[in-house]
């Protein structure tokens, strides 16, 4: 049951912290296609939270459902890479068509949280997601590195979005 209310809480923080950013630019993809989207995602960089401290290895992993809901499989290792395997696993969906980039998740119950696609690469080979709030931002990738322009480029529109890229924790990906 503390689990719950942690949860709860964390969602319901993130929600309320939007008000402060007011400088930052969330504006989604215009277009996102499912079908490419889903599959195999690295986790290259984040900012730090509770739900994944401590984490190395990161991975989520995206699989539609026939219910039009998106499986959501969010892995890592405890420390190391040979650290103890942790996943949670849940839900995404897409509220509103008319905003194709903004996807909302949840891993417990149906308390969502936003997911949203802030940059993504013609080839789907890196996105930039975040939320409403400054407190969440992720850099993902199809493969465990990601090449050195991608990224600089990526860096730099997360910077001109209103994020603080010196916050970024660099997440450990075997090779």
């Amino acid at each position: 049951m503390k689990k719950f209310y942690a949860l709860l809480g964390l969602f319901s923080f993130g929600g309320l912290c939007a008000c402060s950013n007011e400088h930052l630019n969330t504006s989604t993809v215009a277009e996102l296609d499912l079908n490419r989207y889903v599959g195999k995602w690295y986790e290259i960089a984040r900012f730090d939270h509770r739900f994944e401290r401590g984490l190395v290895g990161c991975t989520a992993t995206y699989t539609l459902q026939e219910n039009g809901f998106i499986k959501v499989v969010n892995a890592g290792y405890k420390k190391t890479l040979d650290g103890k395997y942790k996943e949670s696993v849940g839900k995404a969906r897409r509220p509103d068509e008319n905003n194709p980039g903004k996807l909302e998740v949840a891993f417990f119950a149906n308390f969502y949280a936003d997911y949203y696609v802030l940059e993504l690469a013609d080839d789907y080979r890196y996105a930039l997601v975040g939320s409403k709030s400054d407190k969440y931002l992720w850099i993902l990738s199809r493969t465990p590195q990601m090449s050195e322009s991608d990224l600089d480029f990526v860096l730099k529109r997360a910077q001109e979005r209103g994020y603080n890229v010196n916050k970024l924790i660099w997440v450990e990906q075997r090779k």
